[in-house]
């Protein structure tokens, strides 16, 4: 009876590393003949584990999705990466799964191994309280806008811009992207009959939805690629190129290909053309270089540096007179 049940474990574990197997690839995994991988094969089902079979050439066997969660079988890395997840949370883009994170993680804590609950333990870290961030958006309205994307469900939502505008909008849901703590989907603007991104925190889905539509294909590139250009785009707006009285060498390893580029200029200094989402921001930035520089265009950022020295200025004769 142990080696029957050591040997559906193993038979168990096999079935969820891959989508599918044949009936002889079982057999040979398990050193048993093929009417003993299917004797077991229906021992799983009594247990409650849909597995589905397929005859005839290419069939076999696939684990299917049951009406409710059976148990997993998890190597020890596995059940580290799932606990670690769990233990860390979300990374505050999203709410309302905190108290599910915790219930899961204690589930999982009561069966595992001594072993790895001590590797576990050991990479406790303490956690700073601190607020959702402004972008986060809550599970169940992420979770339904997930559906209609897979459902190919058209979605009608109240949209709010970033410059607190409102317009109501209806589009062919695609993709769910996330970008460091901000949600998007990626949709088909049905009114403006082209691709747009939106941010999932700004929007208010409206039920019901439908009706279904026919999948297009997405941008090239991807979902995220599209995103990518999108964030890329807002985050350049403004461009400027400065000269900084300083060599290549040292500048480079403070510039990220993502926002600026660099060149050699005469007498060891180099010119940085970069981007930014304004011209106060650039400004800001190039005093992180902490070397002298001479703006080569556009005139306002010339403006906008001279205004920031009056204040620094101006700051620094206050406190010398404290």
């Amino acid at each position: 009876m142990r080696e029957t049940s050591a040997r559906l474990l193993r038979l168990l574990s096999l079935l969820q590393t891959r989508r599918d197997w044949s009936g002889q690839e079982l057999s040979e995994r398990l050193d048993i003949t093929p009417r003993t991988v299917r004797r077991d094969i229906d021992k799983l089902r009594s247990l409650g584990y849909p597995v589905d079979a397929t005859v005839g050439i290419g069939g076999g066997y696939r684990l299917g999705a049951g009406a409710e969660m059976p148990p997993l079988l998890l190597d020890d890395d596995e059940v580290l990466a799932v606990a670690l997840g769990l233990q860390s949370g979300a990374t505050g883009s999203v709410v309302g799964i905190g108290e599910s994170s915790l219930h899961a993680l204690t589930k999982l804590r009561q069966v595992m191994p001594s072993r790895l609950r001590h590797r576990l333990e050991a990479l406790q870290v303490d956690v700073v309280e601190r607020e959702p961030v402004r972008s986060a958006v809550d599970a169940t309205v992420l979770s339904a806008i997930a559906s209609v994307c897979h459902n190919h469900e058209r979605l009608r939502f109240d949209y709010r811009s970033h410059d607190g505008s409102e317009t109501r909008r209806e589009v062919e849901p695609y993709r769910l992207v996330r970008s460091g703590l901000r949600w998007y989907l990626v949709a088909w603007d049905v009114l403006r009959e082209d691709w747009r991104s939106f941010r999932v925190d700004r929007m208010e889905p409206k039920i019901p939805t439908g009706p279904r539509f026919a999948p297009r294909e997405l941008p090239p590139g991807g979902a995220a690629e599209f995103v990518a250009r999108g964030v890329n785009r807002v985050a350049t707006q403004a461009r400027a190129r400065v000269l900084l009285h300083a060599p290549i060498e040292q500048i480079a390893p403070m510039v990220d290909g993502s926002w600026g580029t660099l060149e050699d200029a005469p007498d060891g200094r180099c010119i940085v053309s970069l981007g930014g989402s304004s011209i106060s921001s650039i400004a800001r930035w190039l005093s992180a270089f902490d070397v002298d520089f001479t703006v080569l265009d556009p005139e306002e950022l010339r403006v906008e540096c001279r205004l920031r020295a009056d204040r620094h200025a101006l700051a620094a004769e206050r406190y010398r007179g404290a």
